[in-house]
């Protein structure tokens, strides 16, 4: 009889070691596991940078729409804006390319 008791001792003891086995390769492979999390900071990250760099671009974009709309009006902006985008020169302007 006490050839049984080892013999399942034996038995719960490797499943026991098969169970850990395998919640600690959930625990790091896993979907919610320590890889999956560096990876979504990682891509956090890249996002923020991301966003950042849009919302600089659209806050540039909002300060040369105010600066064309009729209640701020820089006639600067507008003279370089029609150059650009026409093609206008005046007669004593010079191009260099």
């Amino acid at each position: 009889m006490s050839e049984r008791l080892s013999i399942s001792a034996l038995v719960f003891f490797v499943i026991m070691i098969l169970l850990g086995i395998y919640f600690a390769f959930a625990a790091v492979q896993g979907p919610s596991g320590v890889l999956r999390r560096e990876q979504l900071k990682a891509d956090t990250r890249e996002l923020v940078t991301q966003r950042d760099k849009l919302q600089a671009e659209v806050d540039r974009m909002r300060n040369l729409t105010r600066r064309l709309s009729d209640d701020y009006l820089d006639l600067d902006l507008l003279d370089e804006r029609t150059r650009d985008v026409l093609g206008y020169l005046r007669p004593d302007e010079i191009i260099i390319r």
